[in-house]
């Protein structure tokens, strides 16, 4: 039986997971997720009911959700693309009400991180989370970083063009709105769950527009980790998220852009490592 179960909560769809002791996943289950505080728990709970058969009863559940994360009290507000907003939600404890089972809260992004910390064992990086939004999660000096209040590497609400698109978050202009799977599907619709691999292919195929609609996508997230080296100056940057998986084009594309960003500042040119044109390695 699984000794844990795991629920990645995200905008457009809610993964669950058993794992048994040795780490390994033995039942999956994906459901779209509800709007709204009610909508996201109920989601959960039967993600949780659906793992229940190859789960032990007394199986804890670890949740990752986008938004500003209170872990020790098992609250998250601000994740504007849940329907989340100010208000803190208590979804550790309404979910475990539902549900009969201990349940452990914590920003999506910043789970992610530490499982890139584990797989890679860095002591000292920044994971930029490329889904329907854009996060990044941090590790320094080998502890994860939250922030004093939860919000440490909300970098997709920096706003960078004060006359730019509205953001969910009611800012103009954020990175969000310019380099994430969100904006990726508002400038680039597709019938696929994939529109960074639908772009990129109709990029090889000559599409002039997809490839302009490419070189901002992959600007924004070159500005995205400039504000990562400036900020935090991690020894490495780690891309990932469902976007992410379109893997080495979108690697390529990132370090052109920074390494033009380089080129034309030796301020940022200087933070390369010595093989790098851009800050710090990016994988």
């Amino acid at each position: 039986m699984a000794a844990v179960i795991g629920l990645d909560i995200g905008a457009t769809k809610t993964l669950g997971v058993a794992l048994d002791e040795c780490g390994e996943v033995v039942a999956q289950v994906r459901e779209p997720t509800g709007w709204g505080p009610d909508g996201v728990v109920r989601t959960a709970a039967r993600v949780v009911a659906a793992l229940s058969s190859a789960s032990d009863s007394a199986a804890p559940v670890g949740v990752g959700v986008p938004g500003v994360v209170d872990s020790a009290r098992g609250l998250v507000s601000h994740a504007v693309n849940l329907g989340l907003d100010g208000v803190p939600v208590a979804l550790a404890g309404r979910l475990g009400e539902a549900v009969g089972r201990r349940v452990v809260l914590e920003n999506d992004v910043n789970a992610a991180t530490l499982g890139v910390a584990a797989l890679t064992h860095s002591t000292d990086l920044a994971y930029l989370g490329i889904g329907t939004g854009l996060a990044a999660g941090l590790v320094v000096d080998g502890a994860l970083r939250r922030g004093a209040r939860g919000a440490a590497g909300e970098v997709g609400h920096v706003s960078v063009d004060p006359l730019g698109l509205l953001c969910a978050c009611g800012q103009r202009g954020c990175l969000e709105t310019v380099a994430s799977g969100s904006a990726l599907a508002s400038a680039w619709p597709t019938d696929g769950p994939a529109p960074a691999r639908a772009l990129y292919a109709a990029c090889l195929a000559g599409d002039a527009r997809a490839q302009a609609i490419w070189l901002t996508f992959a600007d924004g997230l070159a500005q995205a980790v400039t504000v990562l080296a400036l900020g935090v100056d991690p020894d490495v940057v780690v891309l990932g998220g469902g976007v992410a998986d379109v893997g080495e084009p979108l690697q390529e594309a990132v370090v052109a852009a920074l390494g033009q960003r380089a080129a034309g500042s030796a301020f940022v040119a200087s933070l390369a490592g010595a093989s790098e044109q851009a800050p710090g390695p990016v994988i």
